[in-house]
């Protein structure tokens, strides 16, 4: 970068909290540094980019959003129903929910792609960035840039597996935490779908690619493009081997731990006692399955520990009474708490691990959908948590899930904790984008 002027950093991002959240934070180092930041997305997260001190232009990638807690009634027409589709299908299991996110897939990330793909061209005309920073699961930001030759870092926000190498097919997991044990006959139902839809999304891919760019080269396998360079927000320590050495041109980022403004009642809360407490939360979305927090409810009675539980889009009459002196609310200031949290019960999206290791928090980890299982096996496998089937699991079984995060060896996972703090993934991005 040219540091004789003022540098502008352009973010895309779709209109969704949880990918916001972790791009916007990396976007602080150029702010730190007095350098402009633009965000270019939907309105229903501007007030987040506001809370950065970043500029915003709009730019609508897709036909839904998530503001930070996301309700199927609060969706446009069509949209709704199909997040009601989705969780109905979580509650089928493991390979039905897979089977509907991959039978979603084109419509989901391929939305109008030449009107976004030439909206998002205008937007980098209007803008004149020195440098842009896309979010991976953008395909028509992507597809935009890379058709008029424009380079962008490539932000894959979630597990590397995200990104199939060879012998990988989008949507279909890796791997698998001991707690699953899918049938054979549908998992390979499930690989020839996901074999058929990559298969579809790279026609559509191309197409498209053809209109904005006759000349461009075609891709081989649409959900296998990337930029000129990959930053994974993920801590290469959870990584497995051949992964990492399979990867095209790339830098972990660890996690982007943001900073979170100050919360009397929490902070009060923290404050009353010294008792160590678990941190709960299913997500802006997932949380609407209070059939599966209710048992964790009961089993953190059991344990007989205080509790923060984010509710999310869960009611919660649908919980029955909780104990005095838990925290429970729609929303909960949740880099705050997990600083704090003894352990911590997640459906393991990409921002609670991240979150959660940033602080040596240990893990029951309940996956629900996309690449969550392949996450829950990470931390599994390294030995930071327990996985569990949220379906399947009884009270009992998660109350001892529970007591044994709780009672974790802690020295391998507070030595990763304290190198994610020490080289936080803003500065990380930064500098590589920087050489």
């Amino acid at each position: 970068m040219d540091r004789a002027h003022i540098v502008t950093l352009l973010i895309i991002c779709p209109d969704y909290a949880s990918h916001l959240l972790p791009l916007a934070t990396l976007g602080t180092a150029w702010r730190d540094s007095g350098e402009r930041v633009v965000v270019a997305t939907g309105p229903a997260i501007a007030p987040i980019v506001e809370s950065f001190g970043f500029e915003r232009v709009h730019l609508q990638l897709g036909k839904g959003s998530n503001p930070g807690v996301i309700r199927a009634e609060d969706q446009p027409q069509g949209e709704d129903d199909a997040l009601r589709g989705f969780f109905d299908a979580t509650r089928r299991g493991m390979v039905d929910t897979l089977a509907f996110q991959a039978e979603a897939r084109l419509s989901d990330f391929m939305w109008e792609p030449v009107r976004v793909a030439r909206a998002v061209q205008a937007v980098v005309e209007s803008v004149a960035p020195d440098a842009i920073i896309v979010d991976h699961l953008a395909f028509s930001s992507r597809l935009a840039l890379d058709a008029a030759g424009i380079s962008y870092a490539d932000v894959l926000v979630g597990h590397p597996s995200a990104l199939p190498l060879a012998g990988e097919v989008y949507g279909f997991p890796p791997a698998w935490p001991a707690a699953f044990q899918p049938g054979s006959g549908d998992l390979r139902a499930l690989r020839e779908l996901c074999d058929r839809v990559s298969e579809s999304f790279t026609a559509e891919w191309n197409a498209a690619l053809a209109e904005l760019n006759p000349s461009a080269t075609p891709s081989a396998n649409a959900f296998a493009e990337h930029g000129e360079l990959l930053m994974l927000n993920y801590p290469e320590e959870l990584a497995d081997d051949a992964r990492k050495q399979a990867l095209p041109k790339h830098v972990f980022l660890g996690s982007s731990v943001r900073e979170e403004n100050p919360d009397a009642e929490v902070d009060a809360w923290l404050a009353s006692s010294d008792e160590p407490f678990v941190y709960v939360s299913f997500g802006s979305f997932l949380s609407v399955r209070t059939d599966v927090t209710e048992k964790v409810v009961r089993a953190l009675e059991s344990v007989g520990v205080r509790v923060a539980l984010a509710l999310g889009s869960g009611d919660r009459r649908d919980l029955g009474d909780l104990p005095d002196g838990w925290l429970v609310r729609e929303f909960l200031p949740q880099v705050r708490l997990l600083g704090s949290a003894a352990a911590a019960v997640t459906h393991g999206g990409n921002n609670s691990v991240t979150e959660a290791v940033t602080f040596g928090v240990p893990l029951v980890v309940l996956p629900f959908s996309t690449d969550q299982f392949a996450g829950a096996e990470a931390i599994e496998r390294e030995g930071f948590g327990v996985a569990l089937a949220p379906n399947e699991a009884t009270v009992a079984e998660l109350q001892a899930a529970i007591a044994s995060a709780l009672a974790l060896p802690r020295l391998r996972l507070d030595e990763l904790a304290l190198n994610l703090r020490q080289a936080p993934g803003s500065a990380r991005a930064f500098n590589a984008m920087s050489e």
